[in-house]
């Protein structure tokens, strides 16, 4: 019995999406919930289950075709036997019947399995209520035995060559090898997605960036101190950004204009943090949103930044997630980054930039001493910002920073 293959109901303001990769081809069997086609709109990228089991008959719309909501992309065959030999298809099916309680797999992580043949059974998921990550998979192939190339006479070698490695580009890598060689890759819709909103932040607002820095041996001494502690009572590492995103709400309180927001003519002043962390993943840069943040404690804080960094990693993240927010937090030191002007995300009209800390001298009571500085640096819309708030709000998560106690006594 033929069963049509269609398009999800796409995200309220998303006009359409495509199609980034087919996980089946025609003829292979499919298992009912087993994902069929990943498609990428310009937030986050959908999944489409296959609606019973079969095989996969036909595909109306490739990989890279553009597509609407509810638009007919492929048919299944309810009662047809597939003709190839599917092993992955057979294993996601053994462990659906034996194991109902494993976690989702991601199309990542379905694909390196079924590429290596592997039992899901005897891979130890890591990741949340034991799912089952992309590395605990690569760790699964690192331990087997790896198997010796074919040794290859000197009639059958031939001189290397200019060559360029197509990989899928949803993983966002591009091998290019040999002199003056090139590739041509389409622009995903996220990354699409980015260069708009990046233009529009840049040509709607008036952005001015501010600076300052931050001792932050405060903050490295509770963390030496109190670290261990914290992930045995919270299971949760204590880190940095924690401090920041606290220090940052409170400054917000007492600055309701960096926490403000322009729609048309008016000003609107939001009584909330809903904090924006941006988390780099394969597929680009993404902003999910701490709701409510000045509510949650630091081990809230922490744990959902870990969620939200592996959900970035396997495609996960929801459009909810990433729905909003009032202010936003970008940490490029992280990667090395000493010094930058962050670009506001609209329609919010600040955004704090974290900096890599380095040992610099500094003077203190009249006597040069070593310290652990960050650079911060705090971009916002000078529409509705004016110069006065926007260095006083960074002095004040400095001040906040370098005395922990006043974030908790709100002082």
């Amino acid at each position: 019995m033929p069963i049509e293959v269609k398009v999800p109901v796409l995200p309220e303001s998303v006009a359409d999406a495509t199609i980034a990769t087919w996980h089946k081809q025609p003829g292979d069997s499919v298992s009912q919930d087993e994902n069929l086609v990943d498609i990428e709109t310009d937030k986050v990228v959908l999944e489409v289950p296959a609606p019973s089991d079969g095989v996969l008959t036909e595909i109306r719309e490739n990989a890279g075709a553009t597509v609407t909501a509810n638009q007919l992309i492929g048919i299944l065959d309810a009662q047809a036997v597939s003709a190839k030999s599917n092993p992955a298809a057979a294993a996601m099916a053994t462990v659906k019947e034996n194991d109902t309680d494993l976690p989702p797999l991601s199309p990542a992580v379905r694909k390196l399995i079924s590429d290596h043949d592997l039992d899901v059974n005897q891979i130890k998921g890591s990741g949340k209520s034991g799912r089952i990550l992309k590395e605990d998979v690569l760790v699964a192939i690192d331990k087997r035995q790896p198997t010796p190339p074919p040794k290859t006479t000197a009639a059958e070698e031939k001189p290397a060559t200019a060559t360029v490695v197509d990989l899928p580009i949803t993983e966002q890598q591009v091998a290019i090898t040999g002199p003056r060689a090139e590739k041509r890759v389409p622009m995903t819709r996220l990354r699409a997605r980015i260069a708009e909103r990046l233009l529009e932040a840049q040509a709607s607002a008036a952005i001015l960036t501010t600076f300052n820095e931050v001792n932050m041996q405060p903050v490295m001494d509770i963390r030496a101190r109190y670290k261990d502690g914290f992930e045995k009572q919270h299971n949760t590492k204590l880190g940095f950004m924690s401090f920041f995103i606290k220090a940052a709400c409170e400054a917000l309180k007492r600055f309701p204009e960096i926490n403000a927001s322009i729609d048309e003519s008016d000003i609107v002043y939001h009584g909330y943090c809903d904090i924006g962390v941006a988390v780099s993943s394969p597929r680009g840069l993404v902003v999910p949103i701490l709701r409510n943040a000045e509510k949650m404690s630091m081990a809230a804080i922490e744990s959902k930044i870990v969620e939200f960094g592996q959900q970035a990693k396997d495609g996960s993240l929801s459009l909810e997630d990433m729905t909003g927010g009032t202010f936003s937090i970008s940490n490029g030191g992280v990667f090395g980054s000493l010094l930058s002007t962050p670009i506001l995300n609209p329609p919010q009209s600040a955004i704090l930039g974290m900096h890599k800390i380095e040992q610099r001298p500094v003077v203190e009571n009249g006597e040069i001493v070593v310290r652990p500085m960050m650079y911060l640096a705090l971009s916002y819309d000078h529409r509705i910002i004016d110069g006065r708030e926007a260095v006083l709000f960074l002095g004040t998560v400095k001040e906040l920073l370098e005395d922990p106690a006043r974030i908790l006594l709100e002082v």
